[in-house]
């Protein structure tokens, strides 16, 4: 009976936030034409949050209290499944882009949408010419006040628990000597499997940790930076598995 509920709750909810990210998608594109991206952020964290309201799950952010959100940083957090982009966006108190796979600028529609909401490219196959074109990208978005964030698994979980961190993101850090915000999103697996279409009630919980000063972190550093950064974002993620966990065996 559960199921059959849970079923006719997703299409309705699925139906809905889909009409809601068509029309409300459309206008924001096209709004975008004639106003800067900066001047038209409020707006989309308005759409962001409402997709989550409309998908059927609370959200709540909990900020650290050494968390500096006026500071340029790169968001550090793991990667779930496709509504995080929109928790993300609905997180972070400030102007934030991402990093995205260059083969997804060539996409129709959604490739020109990412290069006008000004995500940075990320080359499908690394190459020193690539990379260093990323690095310039980056450095530039910094520089002129937007902060990044990076998925630093490269994908998505399957069970739920963060994966290994990749390096790359850390030594671009560390390179610049740019903060980074450990960012952890919790609850967001019950919510939503990548691989299954049910949408679950719940609750959608992003911690921003404390910022990160990389500015005398040297590059011998950067593998222990990799692991406390993991560490830090793993911990409620896992906490909050083995209570389900718990609670299942009950």
């Amino acid at each position: 009976m559960r199921k059959a509920w849970l079923a006719v709750r997703s299409v309705v909810l699925w139906t809905v936030s889909g009409i809601h990210f068509a029309v409300l998608g459309t206008f924001l594109v096209f709004l975008g034409l004639c106003i800067d991206p900066r001047n038209n952020d409020k707006p989309q964290r308005i759409f962001f949050r409402n997709i989550l309201r409309l998908a059927g799950t609370k959200f709540e952010v909990r900020m650290a209290p050494g968390f500096d959100r006026e500071r340029t940083s790169i968001f550090i957090c793991n990667h779930v499944n496709i509504f995080d982009p929109f928790v993300i966006y609905s997180a972070i108190p400030q102007f934030v882009r991402g990093f995205e796979l260059e083969s997804h600028f060539k996409l129709p529609i959604y490739g020109w949408m990412m290069g006008w909401f000004g995500n940075v490219p990320v080359p499908d196959v690394p190459s020193r010419e690539g990379l260093a074109m990323m690095s310039k990208r980056a450095k530039a978005s910094l520089d002129s006040g937007v902060s990044l964030v990076a998925f630093a698994e490269g994908s998505r979980t399957r069970n739920g628990h963060v994966r290994e961190f990749k390096k790359g993101i850390f030594n671009l850090a560390q390179k610049f000597g740019v903060p980074i915000v450990p960012m952890s999103i919790v609850g967001s697996y019950e919510f939503f499997r990548t691989g299954d279409w049910i949408l679950h009630p719940g609750k959608i919980t992003v911690y921003l940790h404390d910022t990160i000063d990389t500015s005398k972190i040297g590059r011998t550093e950067v593998d222990a930076l990799r692991q406390r950064v993991h560490d830090i974002v793993s911990a409620p993620v896992e906490e909050a598995l083995k209570d389900a966990e718990k609670r299942q065996n009950v």
